[in-house]
This record gives structure tokens, C-alpha cells and sequence, in this order.
């Protein structure tokens, strides 16, 4: 199943669906993706849930970004943030100079953000449904 998606050098971003940071990060990335590399899925899916169990990934330790690059390859946390901002132009550029922060401390960072995203984003009752414009890019 994973191959048949990373086919064409397609990216997979597995995200948070009831998380309102994440949907609207979800829908920034669709904007700025003008290579058309990615394809989204929610954890919560089946076929998130799916793509999981390949990785042995536990949802309850990583409940937010997942991008897998191959069928095994996947990046996790501030790396898969920095990952997916790396294949976009212009501002977004500037973010790569945090490859230089050690890991330990993004991921610091990104977790604060992961822990608190509810709180200071809020959360929907269910996943969003992708309008037909964007429907394409999700599995």
C-alpha cells in the first residue's frame, strides 16, 4: 500500500484531523505546494491508522506530524516540519536556518506547541472534510 501512494515521488503528511492548527497548516501547505509532492491523511483515518501500523508508529507517543518519505523512511516532530518547508520558495526559506538548533531542542519546542495546540487552537468535533478543489490531495 505505501509504495502504491509514494509512487511519482509523492510525500505523505499524516496530521492531527480534529487539531484546528493543524487543518489550517494542513491547507497552508496545499497553497505553497506548487511541486505537488504531498498527499495528506489524517492519524485518525484508516488509512493513517494503516500507514502507522507499518511504521510501528504509536499514536500515543506522536499525535501530530508524520511525514513518510518512502516505504522506510518517515520523519516526526520539528524534522518533518523543516522536511516539508524545505520544498516550498521564497519566505519559507528562511525556516531552514533552525536546521542548525540541535534536535533535542526543536523538538522541545515543537512539543510545547503539539501540548498546548488545543488549548491555544482549539479542536473540532470530527476531521475536516476536504472540499472537491483539494480532495486529490488526501488519501
Amino acid at each position: 500500500m505505501i509504495q502504491k501512494l509514494l509512487k511519482n515521488n509523492k510525500k505523505i503528511i499524516l496530521f492531527d484531523g480534529v487539531c484546528n492548527f493543524c487543518n489550517s497548516s494542513v491547507l497552508r501547505i496545499i497553497k505553497h505546494d506548487k511541486k505537488n509532492i504531498f498527499l495528506f491523511t489524517s492519524l485518525e483515518s484508516a488509512s493513517g491508522k494503516r500507514i502507522t501500523a507499518h511504521f510501528n508508529i504509536d499514536t500515543a507517543q506522536i499525535d501530530s506530524i508524520i511525514l513518510i518519505e518512502s516505504s522506510t523512511n518517515y520523519f516526526i516532530k520539528s524534522t518533518a516540519a523543516l522536511k516539508i518547508l524545505k520544498q516550498f520558495n521564497g519566505f519559507w526559506k528562511i525556516f531552514q536556518i533552525c536546521w542548525v538548533i540541535p534536535p533535542f531542542i526543536r523538538n522541545s519546542m515543537y512539543n510545547y506547541i503539539a501540548k498546548n495546540r488545543y488549548a491555544w487552537f482549539g479542536k473540532k468535533d470530527n476531521c475536516m472534510i476536504p472540499t472537491p478543489e483539494i480532495k486529490s490531495k488526501f488519501i
